[in-house]
């Protein structure tokens, strides 16, 4: 399949353990090009760096692998090739490694937006979908159940293709 013939952005939302990063993959290893994953986690203890060994091994030597926390936007750029795809997983995180190192969330999404007009290649996000529960009672967590929301907005209106996933099963939006 061509890239002419395929969605050049995609998104991929569900809750936690909804099976949306194994469907991610599966769309990115689908298309035929060089896979590279640009994971957002950062390790801040050693279940989390457990968790990141796994993730690597279980994905396996096909994959090049970008550890990218905060500079997501400058990150995409450095790779954008025609030949490439790019799985970012996950955008939440990297919401909270922003709020974490005080940065404008909000400017930092606009700059994401705005780096995806020029990109060259396919590109997949991954995020956990935050707002579907009840309304946070910390004003951090509401501000970051915000930040979430309006960059799912942004990405959805942009993005050629969005997936919402639950018990593994996908349900194509858009």
């Amino acid at each position: 399949m061509s890239l002419e013939t395929q969605a050049r952005i995609s998104f991929v939302l569900g809750g936690a353990r909804s099976g949306k990063s194994r469907f991610a993959e599966r769309l990115a290893t689908d298309c035929g090009l060089t896979r590279h994953y640009i994971a957002t986690s950062q390790a801040w203890d050693d279940e989390m760096r457990e968790r990141i060994t796994l993730h690597r091994m279980q994905r396996g030597e096909h994959w090049q692998t970008h550890e990218v926390p905060l500079r997501l936007a400058e990150a995409l750029a450095k790779i954008s090739e025609p030949q490439n795809v790019i799985l970012v997983d996950c955008l939440t995180l990297w919401v909270t490694n922003l709020m974490m190192a005080d940065a404008d969330v909000d400017a930092e999404a606009e700059l994401l937006i705005a780096s995806l007009r020029d990109f060259q290649g396919k590109v997949i996000f991954v995020s956990n979908e935050v707002g579907l529960g009840i309304v946070p009672e910390n004003r951090m967590a509401r501000q970051f159940r915000d930040h979430a929301g309006r960059l799912h907005q942004r990405l959805a209106e942009v993005a050629d293709e969005v997936f919402f996933i639950a018990a593994g099963l996908p349900l194509k939006m858009k």
